[in-house]
C-alpha cells in the first residue's frame, strides 16, 4: 500500500499584525492579533513552495463570518487573483484582493493586499485560501467600523474628533443640576484586555441574533442597526444585557451606581459571569458603558447630559407636577423631571430618513430602560437634527427625546378636597445646559442649541407647535390657565448665602418683590430628591406670615443644618427647596430650586514623571470636615492604562483629621491617562476626584 505524500503548496503565512493594526488604529487593542477596519486594505504575506502563476493556478480566498455565511447576505465573500472568481449574482459586500508590487511570484512570496468593503458586516472573520486544489486557513481576524474611511457610514472627517470620540479611553460625565453642574471623570477603557471578545459577545447574545442569526449577522453592516442593538443590550430588562437598573435606596446584592468609576469593570464582570447582569446602574452608568462599546466597535460616540430632563410618560409634550397646599410635592405624576439625564450620541449617516444627508451626524441613543421601543427597552438612534426640527413622526423614538429636552411644564396645586388649580406654566424649564466634554479638552461644551432653538423665540414655539401637531394625543391648552408670567404681581427667587457644601449647614434666602403692599402666608418646604426627580423624604418645613412692602425686598432666611439633612442625603442627590406664597385674597405663587451639595475635597499627588512599566508612588489625601468620627472608610482607585481597580481600608477618622494613603502603580499604556479616586464612609458616599497624567515611553 502506497502512502499519499502529496507535497503542500503552502509554506507559511505572516499576518503582519503589528503594522496592519497600526495602520488601522487598532494597535492599542493588540499587537499580535489581526484587527482591521472595513473599507481599508491590510497586507498578508503568503509563502508558497513553488512559483506562483495566476493564469495556470489562480488563488482563491474566502472571507466568512457568522453561523451560516452567505454571499447573498454579505457574510461570505469569494475573491481571488485573478479577479474572475465565480460568485453569486446577488452577492453583497464583496472583498477585494491585489498582489502587492513588492511580491516575488517567481519565489512563491505573495504580499496580498486585502480590502474588506466599507459595507462589510463587522465581527470575527475567517479567511481561507485555495491554490492548486489545496486549501488552508489564511487568517482569523476581526473587522470593525471605520470612521477614517469616507465610504463608511460612520466616517468622521475631523482627526481631532476621531481621536476624542473613538480613541480616547477617558472622559467626563456631567451630573448635578442646571445650576450646579458637576463634572465626573469616567474611565471608558474600550481598549482594555478582552474588550473585543466582550463586545462581540454582546452582539451574539442579543435577542435578534438568537431569533435569526443569519439576518442579525448580515445587518451588522449597518451602524443604525448595531447601535440600536447595543442600546438594548446595555440594560438587562428583556435580554441578557449588561446592567440592571436600580433607582431605590437599597443596593443589596450589588454595587451602588455612584460607586462605579468606569465601564471596564462592569463589562468584564458581565463577560466572566456568563452574561449575568451587573448590579446596579443608573443613567450615567448605562451611558458610560454604551460609549465604551460604541468606541470599541468603531462608531464615534460621546456622552451627553441633559439637565432638567423630562420623562413624558403619556407623550403629550407636557409634564404635570403636583403640589400640596403647603408647597411641597403632593404626589408623584406619571410624568417626571429629572435633575439630569445622561445618554449618548453616535455619529453615523441616516439615509433611511433623507437621501440628501440632511439628518446625518449625531444620533441620540439611550440605553437607560425607561420606555419600550418596538417592544424592546432601547431608544434611538434619533437624529439630533430631527429633534431640533420637531419631526416627531420620524424614527426612532423622536417624540420621547423631543419631550426630554423641550416639553412644557405645568404646576398644579392640589387642594384638601382633591381639586386641582393650575398655578404656573413654564415653557423654558425643561432641557437646560445640554452638555458634553469638549474635543481635546476637559472643558464642558454646551450643545443645547443643537437640540432646540432659543427658549422664548418665535422659532422655538413654532417647532413646539409643529411637534405637538404630529402627536395624536397632544393636549389642548388650558383655556383659563395662568399667564406666562408665572409670578404675576409678586416676583420671588432663592439666593445662596454661602456655597452649599456637604458637611456644612445650607444657608439660603427667599427674596420677594412687589409694586403693592401684600399680606402673605409663606410655606417653605425642603425635600430630599433622587436625581430622577423622585421625592425620597421631607427634610423640614416652616410656615410664616409676612408683610411685603411696595418696592422693597423682603428677605426670608432659610437654614438647613447638616445634622438635619445628613441622614436623608446619604442616598439622595439634591434638596428641593420650594416656597408656596399665598395672598390673603387667595392668589398663590410658587418658586422651586434644586440644591446640589458640593462634596468635600480629595487630593491626588503623583511623585515624579510617569514612565511606561516603571513603578511610581501616588498619595491620596482626605480631611474629615465634620464634628464626628468617620467610620468604615474605603478608598477605591482605578485608571485605564495605569492600574487595575484597588481598594484600601482607612482607619476611623477623627474630626478635622487628615488621612493619607500611599500606594504604587506601574503604568502599562503610554499617553494621557486619568487616575480616579473614590472615598466612601459612614457620613459621605462616593466622593470622587481625578488626576490627569501623561505616561511617557
Amino acid at each position: 500500500m502506497t502512502a499519499n505524500c502529496t507535497k503542500s503548496t503552502f509554506k507559511g503565512v505572516e499576518l503582519n499584525s503589528k503594522s496592519n493594526n497600526s495602520e488601522h488604529h487598532t494597535c492599542v487593542l493588540s499587537g499580535d492579533r489581526l484587527i482591521v477596519r472595513r473599507g481599508q486594505s491590510f497586507t498578508v504575506t503568503l509563502k508558497l513552495t513553488q512559483a506562483f502563476n495566476p493564469d495556470l493556478n489562480p488563488l482563491i480566498v474566502v472571507a466568512a463570518t457568522g453561523t451560516n455565511p452567505s454571499e447573498d447576505r454579505g457574510t461570505k465573500s469569494r475573491f481571488g487573483i485573478p479577479n474572475n472568481v465565480k460568485r453569486s449574482p446577488s452577492a453583497k459586500a464583496i472583498w477585494n484582493i491585489e498582489l502587492h508590487k513588492n511580491s516575488s511570484p517567481s519565489m512563491g512570496i505573495l504580499i496580498l493586499t486585502i480590502t474588506p468593503p466599507a459595507n462589510s458586516p463587522i465581527g470575527q472573520y475567517v479567511l481561507s485560501v485555495k491554490h492548486q486544489d489545496q486549501e488552508m486557513l489564511l487568517a482569523k481576524l476581526v473587522v470593525l467600523f471605520n470612521p477614517w474611511c469616507p465610504d463608511d457610514w460612520v466616517f468622521l472627517p475631523d482627526e481631532k474628533e476621531r481621536q476624542e470620540y473613538v480613541m480616547n479611553e477617558q472622559g467626563i460625565i456631567y451630573r448635578g443640576s442646571g445650576h450646579y453642574i458637576s463634572p465626573m471623570s469616567w474611565d471608558f477603557g474600550q481598549f482594555e484586555e478582552s474588550m473585543v471578545e466582550i463586545c462581540l459577545k454582546m452582539l451574539d447574545v442579543n435577542n435578534k441574533h438568537l431569533d435569526d442569526p443569519g439576518s442579525d449577522e448580515s445587518a451588522r453592516c449597518n451602524p443604525i442597526y448595531v447601535s440600536r442593538v447595543v442600546s438594548a443590550m446595555i440594560n438587562c430588562n428583556d435580554d441578557r444585557g449588561v446592567l440592571q437598573g436600580n433607582w431605590d435606596s437599597s443596593y443589596e446584592g450589588g454595587v451602588s451606581p455612584t460607586q462605579w468609576n468606569g465601564s471596564y469593570a462592569i463589562l468584564k464582570q458581565w463577560f466572566t459571569t456568563n452574561c449575568s447582569p451587573v448590579k446596579y446602574g443608573q443613567c450615567w452608568v448605562f451611558a458610560g458603558v454604551m460609549c465604551s462599546v460604541m468606541r470599541l466597535l468603531g462608531i464615534p460616540c460621546r456622552v451627553v447630559t441633559n439637565f432638567e430632563s423630562a420623562h413624558d410618560n403619556d407623550a403629550n409634550l407636557t409634564i404635570d407636577v403636583y403640589h400640596a397646599d403647603y408647597g411641597v410635592r403632593e404626589k408623584e405624576s406619571k410624568d417626571s423631571i429629572w435633575n439630569f439625564h445622561v445618554w449618548v450620541e453616535g455619529w453615523m449617516k441616516r439615509p433611511d430618513l433623507a437621501g440628501d444627508g440632511k439628518y446625518d451626524g449625531w444620533q441620540v441613543l439611550d440605553p437607560t430602560p425607561q420606555e419600550t421601543s418596538d417592544g424592546v427597552f432601547c431608544c434611538g438612534p434619533a437624529s439630533v437634527k430631527v429633534v431640533l426640527d420637531g419631526e416627531t413622526h420620524l424614527k426612532y423614538d423622536v417624540p420621547f427625546v423631543y419631550a426630554e429636552v423641550n416639553a412644557d411644564c405645568v404646576d398644579w396645586l392640589v387642594k384638601a378636597n382633591g381639586s386641582k388649580v393650575n398655578i404656573s406654566s413654564d415653557t423654558k424649564r425643561v432641557g437646560q445646559n445640554i452638555s458634553t466634554k469638549a474635543v481635546d479638552s476637559n472643558k464642558r461644551m454646551d450643545i443645547t442649541d443643537s437640540y432646540k432653538y432659543a427658549e422664548g423665540s418665535e422659532k422655538e414655539r413654532d417647532v413646539f407647535d409643529y411637534a405637538s401637531g404630529n402627536r395624536s394625543n397632544a393636549k389642548e391648552t388650558e383655556p383659563n390657565g395662568p399667564s406666562k408670567n408665572k409670578f404675576g404681581p409678586v416676583s420671588m427667587w432663592f439666593e445662596e448665602v454661602t456655597k452649599p457644601i456637604n458637611g456644612q449647614d445650607v444657608n439660603l434666602r427667599l427674596v420677594l418683590q412687589s409694586t403693592t403692599a401684600k399680606q402673605l402666608s409663606v410655606n417653605i418646604g425642603i425635600q430630599a430628591l433622587t436625581y430622577n426627580g423622585a421625592v425620597a423624604d421631607n427634610i423640614q418645613g416652616e410656615r410664616k406670615d409676612e408683610t411685603l412692602q411696595p418696592g422693597k425686598d423682603l428677605s426670608i432666611p432659610i437654614r438647613v443644618p447638616f445634622s438635619v439633612y445628613h441622614k436623608y442625603m446619604m442616598e439622595c442627590d439634591s434638596m428641593r427647596v420650594s416656597a408656596l406664597v399665598a395672598e390673603k385674597q387667595g392668589t398663590k405663587y410658587l418658586v422651586v430650586n434644586n440644591v446640589v451639595l458640593q462634596n468635600p475635597p480629595i487630593s491626588i499627588k503623583v511623585s515624579g514623571e510617569m514612565r511606561l512599566n516603571r513603578e511610581i508612588n501616588v498619595e491620596v489625601a482626605f480631611m474629615n470636615p465634620i464634628k464626628k468620627n468617620l467610620k468604615d472608610c474605603i478608598l477605591t482607585v482605578s485608571g485605564s492604562g495605569l492600574m487595575e481597580e484597588e481598594k484600601y481600608m482607612i482607619p476611623d477618622l477623627l474630626p478635622n483629621t487628615q488621612t493619607r494613603v500611599l500606594f504604587a502603580l506601574v503604568p502599562y499604556k503610554i499617553g494621557e491617562r486619568t487616575l480616579i479616586a473614590d472615598i466612601s464612609c459612614s457620613s459621605f458616599k462616593n466622593i470622587k476626584t481625578s488626576c490627569t497624567v501623561n505616561v511617557r515611553p
